[in-house]
């Protein structure tokens, strides 16, 4: 029905707007209800949607994917490692740093030239006990070492890392004791010097562990603290003292260990 406009009063055509509005309203209700209805008719004749665990699944095995032309060729023990036509897009260690280590020690990149004129540049590395495999301590430590003699070989030194184990005293000693004890039943006076010595778990895991980090150490000149050269120089080293007035003997109480059948220090009383 068709209005004058003119023949309303204000409060007629406020209500007629207020109705044609909630009209439009409505109308607009109804065409939203059907829209959503209709999505969700469309969805359930899809098939089931990949969920976000399964997509993260995918997206792994994506990039796990070897790509041929990015994969090192294999590489004889000693050589020169032999690297793939094109660079990995993912950075792999045990790949990346496979064989090169090899090929430096073979090719005695490491060793100091006795007879060289370049100027010398030395670092013994601070020997760990053999009583422990090595952790981050040391590894910090062989970084921060192996960086500075890198860095002096580069500048055209003759650098010499002095590779070697300590066999940290009474402590070496009451470990390997307990152990020989509790395998073979036996004590240090029963197998001998020599072979006491020896019986330490983490020695050859120690090394491993030094070459795995990739430290540049002269392996040559390789040495234990106990050892019959570096025992030979201690006793020299006190026989001199002891001539130069340095240091003396005298009567003195001492921490004797009935056990151990050695003077102890207070450290190693507890």
């Amino acid at each position: 029905m068709d209005y004058d406009l003119s023949d309303l009063t204000v409060v007629e055509l406020e209500k007629k707007l207020k109705k044609e509005g909630k009209a439009r309203e409505k109308e607009l209700k109804k065409l939203k209800a059907a829209q959503k209805a209709a999505a969700t008719k469309h969805q359930k004749q899809q098939p089931a949607a990949t969920s976000k665990s399964e997509m993260k699944k995918n997206a792994k095995k994506e990039a796990q994917k070897v790509n041929p032309w990015e994969v090192d060729p294999e590489t004889p023990l000693g050589e020169k490692k032999k690297l793939s036509d094109q660079m990995a897009q993912n950075y792999n260690p045990s790949a990346v740093e496979k064989a090169w280590y090899e090929w430096w020690e073979k090719s005695n990149f490491f060793r100091a030239d006795s007879k060289s004129s370049k100027p010398p540049f030395v670092i013994v590395l601070p020997p760990p006990n053999v009583t422990g495999a090595l952790h981050i301590g040391h590894a910090l430590t062989a970084a921060i070492q192996d960086t500075i003699i890198r860095w002096k070989r580069m500048s055209g030194y003759n650098t010499l890392w002095v590779p070697g184990m300590d066999h940290a005293g009474i402590a070496t000693q009451v470990v390997v004791e307990k152990k020989l004890e509790r395998e073979q039943n036996l004590d240090r006076h029963q197998i001998g010097r020599e072979r006491f010595l020896d019986e330490n778990e983490y020695g050859g895991q120690i090394l491993k562990q030094l070459r795995r980090l990739g430290a540049s150490l002269d392996w040559s000149r390789e040495c234990f603290t106990m050892d019959e050269k570096r025992s030979r120089a201690v006793t020299e080293a006190f026989v001199r003292l002891h001539k130069e007035g340095l240091i003396y003997r005298d009567n003195r109480l001492v921490n004797w260990d009935c056990t151990l059948r050695t003077a102890i220090s207070k450290s190693e009383m507890a």
